[in-house]
């Protein structure tokens, strides 16, 4: 089969590699049928995420049909149409236990496309299928769906509920890449009194307006002032990072107000300035987190429901084997506009359904 290589820092390539097989009686086998990029796949081919051994099948997102199980899978069998997750959870260590699977200590966690080949390819390997893959309802489309393994539940989780978001407050998204607007839609479902997106692009900021944001800056005019001006001085209750970089975390820690949630998703190569100095009078209650997909099915009822704008954060579509085409297009967004780049994405109705 053919999948996206990792090979080093700055080296990738679509080619030949193995075909996947069942390893483990948990594991499924899944054809691709529609994948997406993330920006922690940039972080990789960055270098900045070292576990990622030359060689790797990168990708930890997928919608897909079954086309074999191991002998212990039980909730899904060849044919099923599924939503393959970035978090893979082996349902008994501790965690797991609590359902913070993003920290699975029984050799799950976030492996696809970092610790184990991904899903970037015609065909992925599934460990511990019972919990990693989740059966699709009909009505949402597999370009869709495929929002729904990664930057949905994380922005979801790891910013909008670690960040405490509650009816009435100010939230203020530093950074409206696809992980910004994704918490910039899913925080409206706690009623803020405001919510206020802060990045460099104005297409992003635009993109941020259509989510939902009430009022946007433009990192590099002052967005201290405006949420200063917006909360009488106060500051934001809840700011979430969604970039990755030692300044914007920083920002985030300034315009925080004092008692407020700070909850970073950002995914950090670099060392990050912690003002102590600053801090540690004012009660701020910072987060950081790995996913753990434990909302996913709570987040697929409400996108079949129509509650989540996931058509509106694809800019981009691509056949699957254009991988090298789309990495160029999302890795340069500022030149092309890309938020979230698709690719596969055939409509469901075209997969053939195996018979039990």
């Amino acid at each position: 089969m053919k999948g996206y290589v990792f090979h080093g820092p700055g080296q990738s390539a679509w080619e030949d590699v193995p075909d996947p097989a069942v390893k483990e009686p948990t594991d499924a086998i899944v054809r691709v049928g529609a994948v997406t990029i993330c920006g922690t796949d940039l972080h990789i081919l960055k270098g900045d995420v070292p576990e990622v051994r030359p060689g790797t099948v990168l990708g930890h997102e997928a919608v897909g049909e079954i086309v074999e199980v191991g002998s212990d899978v039980r909730t899904v069998r060849p044919g099923d149409r599924v939503l393959v997750s970035c978090i893979s959870a082996c349902g008994r260590c501790r965690y797991c236990r609590e359902s913070a699977y993003g920290q699975c200590r029984g050799g799950g966690g976030w492996i696809l496309g970092h610790l184990i080949d991904g899903t970037q390819a015609e065909y992925v390997r599934v460990p511990y299928a019972d919990l990693s893959v989740h059966a699709l309802p009909s009505t949402v489309e597999s370009k869709d769906a495929v929002l729904l393994a990664d930057i949905f539940p994380t922005s979801y989780e790891v910013g909008v509920l670690n960040g405490h978001v509650r009816p009435g407050d100010t939230v203020a998204v530093v950074g409206a890449g696809p992980i910004g607007l994704a918490a910039i839609a899913t925080a409206h479902l706690f009623a803020p009194e405001r919510i206020v997106a802060v990045d460099l692009a104005a297409s992003r900021l635009e993109a941020a307006r259509r989510l939902g944001a009430d009022a946007v800056a433009d990192a590099r005019e002052d967005p201290e002032q405006l949420i200063a001006d917006l909360t009488d001085g106060l500051g934001a209750d809840v700011v979430i990072e969604a970039v990755g970089v030692p300044e914007s975390f920083e920002l985030c820690t300034r315009v925080v107000r004092p008692g407020g949630h700070v909850a970073n998703v950002g995914v950090h190569g670099k060392p990050a300035t912690l003002h102590l100095e600053d801090l540690w009078i004012k009660n701020v209650t910072i987060t950081t987190g790995l996913v753990d997909t434990h909302s996913t099915p709570t987040l697929l009822r409400m996108a079949a429901a129509g509650r989540l704008p996931t058509a509106q954060l694809v800019t981009h579509t691509f056949p699957l084997d254009h991988m090298e085409e789309a990495y160029d297009v999302f890795a340069r967004a500022a030149d092309t506009g890309a938020l979230k780049v698709v690719l596969g994405g055939r409509s469901h109705e075209e997969v053939a359904v195996r018979a039990a």
